[in-house]
């Protein structure tokens, strides 16, 4: 039973890579140059490890796996199924990490504490979500399913379903974010969340700088003689 159910989590594992990068080739270079495959099976057997009581094997695999994957995830994390870690290098995965199926994480995510007591101190990241190169997802904060992390943002609170955050600190631009089950982050296409507050702030200066530049200038002297 056990070890059908590894193998049926592996061939996921595996599976997703065909469906979400489009540079996987074959089944060979999937299984032997994918490291972020290599993390998330290394994780599932330190994992059932670590829910057996035996801490210090679970550590060392996760050790181990680190070293080789450039791959950082603690044997305490959940994490679903058909999740795929793209690139891999530098992700890091705190111990009360949860993560939902079919989540895509880039190369650079941290999903981390900002808490020193013990307890639920790491995101809960929902299904389908899609978080960028680079992003920061800190303390117990929640993301619902099918959101969307842009690259470099840095999350500090909840960010609601089919929700896009962008930022430092993220700052949800959207609410109703819906692509189904095609997973996407065009990061062309995310509106800076700052750019219009900007360009209003411009447009008033401009207007006001105009208004007393009138005022300065006084009312034209024909005008004023009539």
């Amino acid at each position: 039973m056990l070890l059908a159910r590894v193998v049926r989590r592996f061939k996921d594992d595996y599976s997703v890579a065909f469906r979400r990068d489009p540079a996987a080739r074959g089944w060979w270079s999937v299984i032997f140059c994918y490291p972020g495959l290599h993390a998330l099976f290394n994780h599932r057997v330190a994992h059932y490890l670590w829910r057996q009581g035996l801490r210090f094997w679970a550590r060392w695999i996760s050790h181990l796996s680190r070293f080789v994957t450039g791959v950082e995830i603690h044997p305490g994390a959940s994490i679903g199924g058909r999740v795929f870690i793209d690139h891999g290098a530098g992700v890091v995965i705190g111990e009360t990490a949860e993560i939902g199926d079919d989540t895509v994480i880039y190369q650079g995510v941290t999903l981390g504490g900002v808490s020193l007591s013990k307890g639920k101190r790491h995101p809960t990241i929902g299904k389908g979500v899609v978080i960028g190169a680079g992003a920061k997802v800190l303390g117990p904060v929640m993301v619902g399913d099918g959101a969307r992390i842009g690259a470099g943002s840095v999350v500090v609170k909840d960010v609601p379903d089919h929700g896009v955050a962008v930022g430092v600190p993220a700052m949800v631009i959207s609410r109703r974010h819906h692509d189904g089950d095609r997973i996407s982050l065009r990061h062309d296409k995310i509106t800076d969340p700052l750019l219009g507050v900007i360009r209003r702030l411009e447009e008033r200066v401009y207007r006001l700088e105009k208004e007393l530049a009138r005022r300065e200038t006084g009312p034209n002297p024909e005008q004023a003689a009539g």
